[in-house]
């Protein structure tokens, strides 16, 4: 039994380094898998995500082969795929939601030689996981000034998927910019505890429109909260979200939040071709070209626009944060003290909502 060992672990360990040596010198070709909690056709999340994928197809050509499973529960089926893929011939895994986070550290685990890219994330278990994030908070700031400046009933919605730190940051992001341009601003949440589902995204619109609430983010990734906005004639405006949704540009959508995943997927897949990539957490906002503000429409007033481009341009080049205090938690205590920015470890995991929003987090 131990002669057994001995050989299988001596086997292993050339194997080890037959594959760092190959790896250091590059490969020559890169199957590259791609995990979607949604369709691609969603028109949001899943969208530029796959986007992103047929960005490294034609960056690289045949060096390169693309697959891809849609519609992937974050459940144990997760864990099935990337186990599928993995055994499939996969040199690299992107999972591209956060519930993937534990089976895709799992099973991480089992395959070594497999690199795994796990999107939104905070877990690296395994020195063959990393992690990668877009700093979208930046993006709703820029949507919360302008929903401060165009609100007329001062009651402004979000639609939250799930009660996690990605989502609370963006809810609070929005709340406090546009809460700086307009001190009598309100907002509402509602929950939709789902990241793709047309009709429940179509209720929380509804809801909010219900509330008085004449503009409206979400953190869903379907248009669904457009379409509800566009039955109100005009009365109710929205954001794009994750892609730019561009079919509804001449109204209820005034701007959007692009996810731009090209510049990431096309780096690290050239990273394993070329012999140089390394285990990374990365976490990239406006300044890097992962979050897009799209196109601010005509809907807007000019000096509206001007405002909102001028704050894009100012997180860009970091002069301005959007969590800049001084900054309260609901509860009235203090958070960041005056001229303070929130680190980003409070950010990432942020679990409370500002002062001044009304109703609690979902346990």
């Amino acid at each position: 039994m131990l002669r057994r060992t001995l050989l299988a672990s001596a086997a292993l360990g050339l194997g080890l380094m037959a594959a760092t040596s190959s790896l250091a010198a590059g490969m020559d070709k890169v199957k590259a898998c791609f995990v979607y909690i949604g369709p691609i056709g969603d028109g949001g999340w899943t969208y530029q995500h796959h986007q992103g994928a047929l960005a490294v197809q034609a960056a690289y050509g045949d060096k390169v082969e693309i697959a891809f499973q849609e519609n992937v529960p974050e459940s144990a089926d997760a864990e099935r795929v990337l186990t599928t893929m993995a055994l499939g011939g996969c040199n690299i895994i992107f999972t591209t939601s956060f519930g993937y986070m534990d089976a895709t550290n799992a099973i991480a685990a089992k395959f070594p030689d497999v690199k795994f890219e796990h999107a939104t994330g905070f877990k690296r278990d395994s020195a063959n996981v990393s992690t990668y994030n877009a700093r979208f908070y930046e993006g709703r700031a820029v949507q919360g000034l302008i929903a401060g400046r165009m609100t007329k009933s001062n009651k402004i919605g979000y639609i939250g998927s799930f009660p996690i730190p990605e989502v609370i940051m963006g809810i609070n992001s929005y709340y406090l910019n546009a809460k700086a341009v307009n001190p009598a601003v309100e907002l509402s949440v509602v929950w939709a505890f789902t990241w793709f589902d047309p009709a429940k995204e179509a209720d929380a619109a509804k809801a909010l429109i219900d509330q008085g609430v004449d503009v409206i983010a979400s953190h869903t990734d379907s248009t669904a909260p457009l379409a509800e906005a566009a039955k109100t004639n005009g009365a109710v405006i929205g954001f794009g979200q994750a892609s730019d949704m561009s079919e509804y540009k001449d109204g209820p959508r005034v701007s959007s939040i692009i996810d731009n995943w090209a510049p990431y997927y096309v780096k690290r897949v050239g990273a394993l071709l070329d012999g140089t990539y390394e285990q990374a957490d990365a976490w990239e906002g406006i300044a890097g070209g992962e979050v897009e503000i799209g196109e601010i429409t005509a809907l807007v007033p000019a000096e509206v626009k001007a405002e909102a481009e001028a704050l894009r341009d100012a997180i860009a080049a970091g002069t301005y944060h959007p969590f800049t205090g001084p900054i309260n938690k609901q509860d009235g205590s203090a958070w960041l003290a005056a001229g303070a920015t929130a680190p980003d470890g409070d950010l990432l995991g942020m679990g409370f909502f500002v002062e001044g929003i009304v109703g609690d987090i979902p346990q």
